[in-house]
């Protein structure tokens, strides 16, 4: 029986290196993705001749978004990968409650709801791994991401309970936790800014996207079929 994967936020850059991990190690794909179709159809005719690949389109930050998606879902997942990149800087007086719930939403319902829904299928067959990638914020808390950093220790806490109550079955669940990961996410940062941070992380640069999707590729595999509740610092020894 053919094994499937769903990775979300597949249209990114951390999303597309997983995504090519995966098929790397033979998984069939589903690729979620909200706005950015062109670059998952790229992805799907890439993998054209190696694997099924099937996009699937849902708003993970409204709560229809995880109904809607596992709707679009019409074979058991072996592998989980939530992977959504959206980030909030500001002072926390400046939030606003619309973006308090759609990150609370995206970060922490959405993935709770899908789980939810992929878990009966993986129990049954008593296999199934998950990954979320969360943030080092989510180890540390970061001043101005307040938010940010609060669903992403949310996160981590939600991975080490669940891979507590499904050891039993046979599932592992883990987290990446990367630190600043060189991708349009930090468009918003000036020259100077990236230099600066560049600068405090002890390895010298910003991670790489394939270096994030190396970790859940190892995550997944074989090799680490005894580890489950491990929250995987990619970083550099920033703030580690």
């Amino acid at each position: 029986m053919k094994s499937y994967a769903l990775v979300t936020g597949a249209s990114g850059e951390i999303g597309q290196a997983i995504a090519r991990e995966l098929a790397d190690q033979g998984y069939n794909l589903y690729l979620h993705y909200y706005q950015n179709k062109q670059a998952v159809e790229k992805l799907q005719i890439e993998f054209s001749s190696a694997v099924d690949c099937k996009l699937v389109n849902a708003n993970l930050a409204d709560p229809e978004g995880p109904h809607l998606l596992t709707e679009q879902i019409k074979t058991p997942i072996d592998v989980f990968v939530y992977n959504c990149g959206s980030s909030h800087t500001g002072l926390i007086t400046d939030v606003s409650q619309k973006e308090l719930d759609g990150m609370v939403q995206l970060q922490l319902k959405s993935p709770f709801q899908l789980i939810q829904q992929l878990l009966p299928s993986m129990i049954e067959r008593k296999r199934g791994s998950i990954v979320m990638i969360t943030s080092i914020w989510g180890q540390t808390g970061a001043s101005c991401e307040v938010l940010y950093s609060m669903v992403k220790g949310g996160m981590n806490t939600m991975v080490k309970a669940l891979s507590k109550e499904l050891a039993p079955s046979g599932i592992r669940v883990n987290a990446v936790a990367p630190g600043i990961i060189a991708t349009k996410m930090n468009d918003h940062l000036s020259g100077e800014e990236l230099e600066a941070i560049s600068e405090e992380i002890p390895i010298g640069r910003f991670g790489l996207p394939e270096e994030v999707s190396d970790a859940v590729g190892y995550l997944i595999s074989k090799k680490a079929s005894y580890i489950t509740g491990h929250i995987l610092q990619v970083n550099g020894a920033w703030y580690c």
